[in-house]
């Protein structure tokens, strides 16, 4: 319609005005509307929506409304059509519509969509076809490409600094806009790896040629601390940061204090980098902080990992360091900061931001944690929660220790989805994120390379799952539950030691503790309690190491990723059989995978280090009692995280009103109770606990 013909150009204009004159408003535009015409033919919408973006970004545009899925890169859109479509978009000649029309129509039956497949990019130089191969996240050819290219440059180095570096920061610029996500980001790390890989041995012949010649990027040291086994988060951090341009050191898993710091300084990095996963880690990230300043060091410390928190890193870490200490969320986040912090530019001003940011959140934390009131251990004893045992406990099947051994195919029924894309940093919900319009086209592929994987684990054992669990005879005294030999109930097995909220609760609120889901010794009623411990990592080591030996850092995370699904897949499936087949109390279950991953069944399975039980050492009685690591093959390490790092471990409590809760903070009265109960030193107790407690120890 003609009257419409300016309205792309009258938008652009508008944003060009509005910014001028009114700098502090934003500017968000629905792009896929201006392409409705040519629905079916994505290759022109796709042209459509990256042109008028292009123009409209320029022109001050802050936020576009767009599936990412139909936009190509601006300078990839094939000459012709990028002339015929600028025409439309920006108005510049009155047939334009009916060139593009025409256009549209030979361009859709020859298929007219920019196909990896026909590799019509092969035409172009070598520069423009290595930074293709780096946004396409295409490896087939890249040796090719950079053996070309390192004939026509003086060193080989000048390669990586070159047509290389180029094609990796335009990656890390469509990243940081929205217009590629991490599944993608990956990918194109890959091509990079296998691209430097290629020319390693042709940069150390030329160092020995001409010692000194290397140039040094920011160095940023990576590492898993001491006792924590899990890396997937530090490795995903790891590769966005390799393709933004930095040297990134990583040191693995469980590595000492002392080990990071001499490496730190032997290498002279820029930056630090701690993660972990399991609460005994953050303690560990303090003594680190506190090594740094003894050694008087200044390069900046990040902290991440699933357990981590910025109030954690405000209050606990950072007044250890008088360096700059940041949390830092996700991986997305990582290249801003570290940019900052390693700039002379920006460093100074970055730090003084974080440190007054930081002493702020201490400041709230405190009037937080003095507003609320915590309950002498007694009065909180004196609410617990009180559930009917009579009818409520069932008598198991056959009680004692037992081993499963499904296979993988057995398991991937009862994958929850979600977290594997949260893992990539895609949130959303599964199934509803394959259609999302923003991030489904990406979770599909991601979705779909995952089954792929999972169906070669399967076809040819890669993952052998291996897990043990019990049921035993038990009954609670206070916050404790015993476990007995046998039905006679005369000879005690072990005893878990639990804990009890102890925040001041709303009127008709208990305080909780999981001691209160098992029928007390007092009451004659015979009660069990179950417990488990599976993994589905055994033969990961030798699968991710197959992926790493050829530089393909998105297989190797979406080994990782995929077998932790699988722990977890593990986990419930156990669950469901023991209620069903060996407890027996939810033999008439018919529940689906969705019902099953929103706990719709009866009873719960916490695991030691959880809200509802903080204490790590739980898991020591646990593994003795199912001797987990000789029959599961599951291992605990100084800091009790379990290895392999796919593996999960809990109990099973049967009672219908048993339910999971956040035991909340601790006062120093339940805490040198819980010593004593488990015969333990107050500060090694309060050590396990440390996150948990309402003091300062």
């Amino acid at each position: 319609i003609e009257d419409h013909n300016n309205y792309s150009v009258d938008f652009i204009n508008a944003t060009k005005w509005i910014k001028e004159n009114l700098p502090h408003a934003r500017v968000s535009g629905g792009v896929s509307n201006m392409s409705f015409s040519f629905r079916g033919n994505e290759p022109v919408r796709r042209a459509m929506h990256s042109v008028f973006l292009y123009h409209a970004i320029r022109a001050g545009m802050d936020m576009g409304i767009v599936n990412p899925g139909q936009l190509d890169v601006y300078e990839e859109i094939p000459k012709e059509l990028k002339e015929l479509v600028e025409d439309v978009v920006l108005n510049r000649s009155p047939d334009a519509g009916e060139k593009l029309v025409d256009f549209a129509e030979s361009y859709k039956d020859e298929g007219g969509q920019d196909d990896t497949k026909k590799n019509a990019w092969r035409e172009a130089d070598v520069a423009e076809r290595i930074r293709h191969a780096l946004v396409k996240g295409i490896v087939e050819f890249i040796e090719e490409d950079t053996e070309e290219a390192r004939q026509k440059f003086d060193q080989p180095l000048d390669v990586i600094e070159g047509p290389l570096m180029d094609g990796m920061n335009h990656v890390g610029e469509l990243f940081g806009s929205g217009q590629m996500f991490l599944p993608q980001v990956v990918k194109s790390a890959r091509v990079m790896k296998k691209a430097v890989a290629y020319l390693i041995p042709y940069m150390e012949e030329e160092q020995r040629k001409n010692p000194g010649s290397k140039k040094e990027a920011i160095k940023v040291l990576l590492a898993t601390v001491k006792g924590d086994v899990h890396d997937i988060g530090k490795n995903i951090v790891g590769v966005v940061l390799a393709c933004n341009g930095y040297d990134v050191i990583d040191l693995g898993v469980m590595v000492p204090r002392d080990k990071i710091l001499d490496e730190a300084i032997k290498q002279k990095v820029d930056v630090i980098g701690l993660s972990g996963l399991i609460t005994p880690s953050l303690d560990e990230m303090v003594e680190v902080a506190r090594e740094m300043e003894k050694r008087k060091m200044k390069m900046p410390l990040l902290i991440g990992g699933a357990t981590t928190s910025e109030v954690h890193t405000a209050v606990k870490i950072e007044p250890n360091y008088s360096g700059s200490t940041v949390h830092v969320l996700d991986a997305s986040l990582s290249v801003p900061m570290v940019s900052n912090l390693a700039s002379d530019t920006h460093r100074d001003k970055t730090a003084s931001e974080i440190r007054a940011k930081y002493e702020t959140m201490r400041e709230q934390h405190k009037n937080r944690q003095d507003e609320k009131e915590i309950l002498p251990f007694d009065k909180a004893r004196a609410n617990q929660h009180k559930v009917k045992f009579e009818g409520n406990t069932f008598q198991p099947k056959k009680t004692g220790v037992f081993k499963a051994e499904p296979s993988v195919k057995e398991l991937i029924p009862y994958i929850d989805w979600t977290p594997f894309f949260l893992t990539w940093e895609m949130r959303g919900k599964y199934p509803e994120i394959l259609k999302d319009a923003k991030l489904g086209e990406e979770a599909t592929k991601l979705f779909n390379d995952a089954n792929e994987m999972l169906d070669r684990i399967a076809s040819e054992d890669l993952l052998r799952p291996r897990g043990v669990y019990g049921i035993f005879p038990a009954n609670s005294t206070g916050e404790d539950i015993k476990l007995y030999k046998d039905e006679d109930r005369k000879e005690e097995l072990a005893v878990f030691h639990c804990l009890r909220q102890q925040a001041k609760k709303r009127s008709g609120q208990p305080n909780r503790s999981l001691a209160d889901y098992v029928a007390p010794e007092e009451s004659g009623t015979p009660d069990w309690l179950g417990a488990f411990a599976v993994t589905s990592g055994i033969g990961l080591n030798a699968l991710v190491k197959e992926f790493d030996e050829k530089h393909d850092d998105y297989n190797s995370i979406l080994a990782k990723a995929v077998a932790d699904r699988l722990a977890e897949a593990f986990a419930e499936y156990l669950h469901e059989k023991v209620r069903k087949e060996v407890w027996g109390y939810g033999q008439s279950e018919g529940l689906s995978n969705a019902e099953l991953i929103k706990e719709k069944y009866q009873g719960i399975r916490p695991a030691p280090g959880y809200p509802a039980q903080p204490d790590h050492t739980e898991k020591i009685t646990l593994f003795k009692i199912l001797n987990a690591t000789e029959d599961a093959s599951i291992q605990l390490t100084e800091s009790l995280a379990m290895m392999p790092a796919a593996s999960v471990s809990g109990l099973y409590f049967s009672h219908p009103d048993a339910e999971y809760f956040n035991l909340g903070k601790l006062n120093k009265d339940q805490v040198e109770d819980y010593a004593k109960r488990k015969e333990m030193n107050l500060e090694e107790v309060e050590k396990w606990l440390g996150p948990a407690l309402a003091y300062d120890r």
